[in-house]
């Protein structure tokens, strides 16, 4: 008879609000954005949603916050830009390239940022 996995489920760890934002913190000097901390630290136990502050508060508060929708737009449009560089033929590429300099321009304006 085959035998079952089971998944452990990580402990839940209880830090103190001053922990919990030293262990963003942390995170966010890797380079992640505040969705993916929240993800690591669920993966960890730990739940955001039992402290008073959200993960993006603490960060602007640090000055460490990144708007993941600009963040997004921007390294889509970097990768887009080199393989027009390289296929100059692709007029789709080209049409991309507009598109999401426009959607760029958009959001920052709609996020204040210009």
């Amino acid at each position: 008879m085959p035998t079952k996995k089971t998944s452990k489920k990580p402990e839940k760890q209880k830090l103190s609000q001053a922990e919990f934002e030293k262990k963003v913190i942390e995170l966010a000097e890797k380079g992640i954005t505040s969705e993916k901390i929240g993800e690591t630290l669920r993966q960890q136990g730990i739940h955001a949603s039992e402290y008073n502050k959200k993960i993006s508060r603490i960060l602007k508060e640090k000055n460490a916050y990144v708007n993941t929708d600009l963040k997004n737009i921007e390294k889509k449009l970097g990768k887009i830009k080199i393989h027009f560089e390289k296929n100059k033929q692709d007029k789709r590429a080209k049409r991309e390239v507009s598109r999401l300099s426009s959607q760029l321009r958009k959001a920052k304006i709609y996020f204040k940022l210009q």
